[in-house]
């Protein structure tokens, strides 16, 4: 069979947008007819392997040690505690330094966009910009609520207008379950 080509320039085509948005491998056979056939779940022999699937960045396991040097400059420089920096990384963005929330939070310590200029963010998924961002916005938490650990961690969580709204933790299911997961966690990184 002859191949004309606007079939090489289909090929192609759909090669860079297969390569770049790949979740599973894709499979293709051109039919009697010169009809092609794509598919991630082959159900003949005549499909051949035409995109391997990309590995997922979700996939990657994040080393809670890779950022420590950066984390103890951000406490030496903020006067916040290691193991609370560690912890609000781990419920923020369990390390991962590309992590973007739904609702646009970025980086390492999920600092919203409208945050980035008055915390000296110019790129949030720079790990060294971001951690210090986010502890310097944890310190000036901490002060606001007089190191009321679960008030501060509400009000990371949720902003502080809510936890002055409320005069404690929102009521919202999201920030109590947070506000608990943080305090668990910071608990286990001051005790190994």
């Amino acid at each position: 069979m002859k191949k004309n080509p606007f079939f090489h320039f289909l090929t192609l085509s759909l090669s860079i947008i297969f390569i770049h948005t790949a979740a599973a491998d894709i499979y293709m056979y051109v039919d009697k007819n010169g009809v092609v056939n794509f598919t991630n779940v082959p159900s003949s022999d005549k499909y051949k392997l035409f995109v391997k699937e990309l590995p997922s960045r979700t996939r990657r396991s994040f080393s809670t040690v890779e950022y420590d040097h950066i984390i103890r400059k951000a406490t030496e420089k903020y006067d916040v505690d290691f193991s609370l920096i560690k912890a609000v990384i781990e419920a923020e963005s369990n390390f991962d330094p590309e992590a973007v929330s739904k609702k646009g939070a970025k980086g390492l310590m999920q600092i919203m966009p409208g945050n980035f200029r008055s915390l000296s963010v110019q790129d949030p998924f720079n790990p060294a910009q971001n951690i210090m961002g986010g502890v310097k916005y944890l310190q000036e938490l901490l002060r606001r609520y007089e190191n009321k650990l679960p008030l501060v961690l509400a009000a990371y969580n949720a902003g502080p207008e809510a936890v002055d709204q409320y005069r404690q933790i929102p009521p919202y299911e999201e920030t109590q379950n947070y506000v608990r997961k943080v305090m668990k966690l910071y608990k286990q990184y001051k005790d190994s």
